[in-house]
């Protein structure tokens, strides 16, 4: 298991219940592949630097996660499909082997 920090933006326009399964989703992803949630830092809406697919605020949210490679693939392949995900990162925190 590493560790790794995940930071996605969710649409702003969805509504608090739908942004909140929207999170839920995808959090469950990792506690599914035996991983856990150590750190979920929710940063709120804030205003894009630039416009991104006709959106200029985003909601933002940081994680701090343990989790093995099938785990954090499974993230990867499921927030890149998922439409109300404007981006995300994953980073391997440093000192990690």
């Amino acid at each position: 298991m590493k560790k790794y920090e995940i930071m996605y933006i969710v649409n702003a326009s969805l509504e608090e219940a739908a942004r909140n399964e929207v999170m839920n989703g995808l959090h469950k992803i990792i506690t599914d592949h035996e991983g856990s949630i150590d750190k979920v830092d929710e940063w709120g809406v804030k205003e894009f630097a630039y416009e991104i697919n006709h959106m200029k605020k985003g909601y933002y949210v940081v994680m701090n996660v343990t989790a093995n490679n099938e785990g954090i693939k499974e993230f990867d392949r499921l927030a890149r499909i998922n439409h109300s995900i404007v981006r995300y990162m994953i980073i391997k925190t440093e000192g990690e082997e």
